[in-house]
């Protein structure tokens, strides 16, 4: 899936990942390949990029995703 980790002062992350966890404002989820459409908050913790078995930490101060026809979007607020 394409992954794209974007703030309001620049793009932090932009290319294909197998799983990303985020840190739901209801708990933290996981997005794999193929996953349902969805929009969610996010709140202030740890998004993990996982690319082949190399996992990627970015810190976020909250933000919003949405999920859809396998490209994740992530607006964070900002990367700590």
């Amino acid at each position: 899936m394409h992954l794209d980790i974007i703030t309001p002062d620049k793009k932090v992350f932009a290319g294909e990942a197998n799983a990303v966890t985020l840190p739901g404002t209801d708990g933290q989820f996981q997005v794999l390949n193929n996953h349902a459409p969805l929009v969610s908050s996010l709140k202030r913790g740890d998004v993990v990029v996982d690319i082949s078995g190399a996992k990627t930490t970015y810190t976020i101060d909250g933000g919003v995703v949405e999920v859809l026809n396998n490209k994740v979007l992530v607006l964070a607020e900002a990367v700590l």
